[in-house]
């Protein structure tokens, strides 16, 4: 159940067009619909945090393992590379905008694997961005690597930024206390380890790069206060908005795959509550 906060406030209502789905309450909207287009819907300095894990563009027609199968690893349209340069330009967008939407307080996460996060980091710095840090998500259980030809990938990065120069009169969040709390009274060091998304995480549905939601949570946790407004403009299966909601925070979700817009509506109903 979605913790109460009495500061939750419908962040839909600005936005035209009206969201696919929104939950009774307000406190969470889903949109149907590419994030270039809907993301420019978004008013100016509105939003408080961004976690988002955008397309890693790795579906190049080879191999990969899935539950000890050797399966495709190709995924859609949608995670198709475009070639360096084309791809490169829709990090630039797309975090031109996140910044944008940002309040000049707010911070962006983003997941990636080394396939996409070097040119996340650089499109970040580019559009005005502070990296904070590059946490670095440790898999407890990661798949085999079937090709021997390289280490066997156990690791992804989520870079975290802000819109707030250094030196600003604007204070991103940080709740370094809860934070130290949780690692035993010791400060809290980059290397964060976590199972992938279990089977519980993906009763409604499941998507091919689903994060899991302590990893998620940990991040909303230390960046967000309750009543924030959290938005993820690559939803997949709606786990920021899961993570979101259990927290108390309000919730605005893009996704141009309607598949995964109906198993994020279902997870965001579960957890809210709602109908």
């Amino acid at each position: 159940m979605r913790a109460s906060s009495s500061t939750l406030t419908p962040p839909y209502l600005a936005i035209d067009p009206p969201p696919t789905w929104a939950s009774p309450d307000g406190a969470a909207t889903l949109y149907w619909g590419d994030a270039l287009d809907l993301l420019k819907n978004i008013p100016s300095d509105s939003v408080d945090c961004i976690w988002t894990d955008p397309p890693y563009l790795l579906s190049n027609d080879g191999i990969t393992c899935v539950g000890g199968r050797m399966v495709s690893v190709n995924k859609g349209e949608w995670d198709r590379s475009q070639g360096l340069d084309a791809d490169h330009e829709f990090n630039l967008v797309w975090t031109a905008e996140a910044y944008r939407v940002l309040k000049p307080t707010g911070t962006i996460w983003v997941s990636g694997t080394l396939h996409v996060y070097p040119s996340v980091g650089m499109a970040l710095r580019q559009n005005g961005f502070r990296l904070l840090n590059d946490i670095v998500w440790e898999k407890t259980n990661p798949p085999p690597n079937l090709g021997r030809r390289t280490f066997t990938h156990s690791t992804e990065v989520v870079l975290w930024a802000s819109k707030a120069e250094k030196g600003s009169k604007h204070k991103y969040v940080f709740n370094y206390a809860d934070m130290r709390a949780e690692n035993g009274g010791k400060q809290m060091q980059t290397v964060w380890k976590f199972n992938a998304a279990g089977r519980a995480e993906k009763t409604h549905g499941k998507h091919p790069t689903q994060k899991p939601l302590a990893l998620i949570d940990r991040c909303l946790r230390a960046s967000t206060n309750p009543g924030d407004v959290v938005l993820d403009p690559f939803t997949g299966s709606g786990s920021t908005g899961v993570a979101a909601l259990q927290l108390g925070r309000s919730f605005i979700g893009f996704e141009s795959v309607e598949e995964y817009v109906e198993v994020a509506a279902r997870r965001l109903r579960e957890v809210g509550g709602y109908a």
